[in-house]
């Protein structure tokens, strides 16, 4: 081999080397860096809270896993959520949530919309062409993604998209816990694309619940962290109604203060709030006041308490538990339920095989056995069963 092909044949190999950690170490480094788990297994817990553990149905109503390139029928050394830990945390059924687009620089007070890290992520993971522009074909692709996984699961994993499908799955479970479900979520209207008619688009690909917006302002109405803050539009209003009538659950986490107030005006049906923390234990931009604490309730819907820090301005179980017990004597205990934000960025205390620690500190906070079932799956069921098409 001559001098120059031998200096070709090295460039080629460093050029393949370095695609290969682009696109295959890269992206699990940055989910390892992003999505952080305080506290490693095994998680301990009282005997009590063991064995009521295992009795439970649990529900969380957030996790943004699919947004990353692991195998989910896989338990994983990073992250949160996988179907081997959905099934030792005893979870029932987890929402996955679609994550379209996100603004660099992200935080819980002012963003806008020109910048955006799913792009680039979306190219290093190697996802088809056509989510590389438009937000759209990211949300179906990551629907899509959690059909096939179940498809490939042999039983252990269902979408639940109808109230048939989730008695149906409910059945089987009582004669086998090995098994999990999900449904699926979106963040933020803007994946869209800007027109309407992808709300049946969304439907059809089996998503169930969508917030009007995620961390800034769109042609929806406005963000909690946006820049202007605003309502609902008139493009929102004709969102809310469309999906009222395809029995999809409106998700209000997120919005801002004015887009919580136009939504709550005209809902004939529950609304949720996913992931979220409340002013009373955590007082910030991100959280819910508790007039809003108490307007959600009174359509009926599910206030989801997350893991993290922002949320309950603490690092542990101890900090969820204050949260859902002041939202508990403000709306009462059948609109208050889980949110974890798994996978979506956080540092959790636990990954989902720990929530046994959450049971535990329920029980300390003088939760009776029956409310603690309520609270860690049986109102967001009960919501789920009355409100799936």
């Amino acid at each position: 081999m001559t001098k120059k092909k031998k200096i070709l044949l090295a460039v080629v190999v460093l050029l393949l080397a370095g695609l290969g950690i682009l696109f295959f170490v890269v992206p699990a480094q940055i989910e390892k860096s992003m999505n952080v788990t305080l506290n490693p297994p095994p998680y301990p817990a009282s005997e009590r809270a063991q064995k009521l553990h295992k009795k439970l149905l649990i529900a969380d109503l957030h996790a943004d896993s699919l947004l990353w390139n692991r195998n989910l029928l896989e338990r994983a050394s990073r992250g949160h959520v996988d179907v081997p830990r959905l099934v030792e945390g005893n979870v029932a059924l987890q929402a996955f949530t679609i994550v379209t687009k996100t603004p660099r620089g992200m935080n819980i007070d002012s963003n806008d919309d020109s910048t955006d890290n799913i792009t680039p992520l979306s190219i290093v993971q190697l996802w088809p062409l056509s989510t590389w522009t438009s937000l759209r074909a990211r949300a179906v692709y990551q629907a899509r993604k959690l059909n096939e996984l179940a498809g490939k699961s042999n039983g252990k994993l269902t979408v639940i998209k109808t109230a048939a499908d989730l008695e149906t799955y409910l059945e089987r479970r009582r004669e086998n816990s090995d098994i999990t479900a999900g449904f699926l979520g979106i963040e933020g209207a803007h994946a869209l694309d800007g027109d309407p008619a992808n709300i049946d688009v969304l439907f059809d690909a089996g998503v169930r619940m969508m917030a009007p917006t995620h961390f800034f302002d769109n042609d929806i109405g406005g963000s909690a962290h946006g820049v202007a803050k605003g309502g609902l539009t008139e493009k929102g209003r004709g969102m809310i109604r469309r999906m009222e009538e395809k029995r999809m659950l409106i998700d209000l986490a997120h919005a801002s203060a004015k887009t919580i107030d136009d939504v709550l005006a005209m809902v004939t049906r529950p609304v949720v709030v996913s992931h979220t923390g409340v002013k009373g234990t955590c007082d910030n931009q991100r959280n819910l006041s508790d007039d809003h604490l108490r307007a959600i309730a009174r359509t009926g819907g599910v206030i989801g308490i997350g893991y993290w820090e922002t949320a309950t301005c603490g690092r542990d179980a101890k900090a969820i538990a204050r949260a859902i017990r002041y939202t508990v004597n403000l709306v009462g205990v059948d609109h208050v339920g889980l949110g974890s934000d798994y996978d979506g960025g956080i540092e959790a205390p636990f990954d989902t095989t720990g929530l046994v620690e959450i049971t535990d500190a329920l029980l300390e906070e003088n939760f009776s056995e029956s409310d603690i079932e309520k609270i860690m799956g049986g109102n967001v069921l009960r919501l789920l069963r009355e409100n799936l098409p």
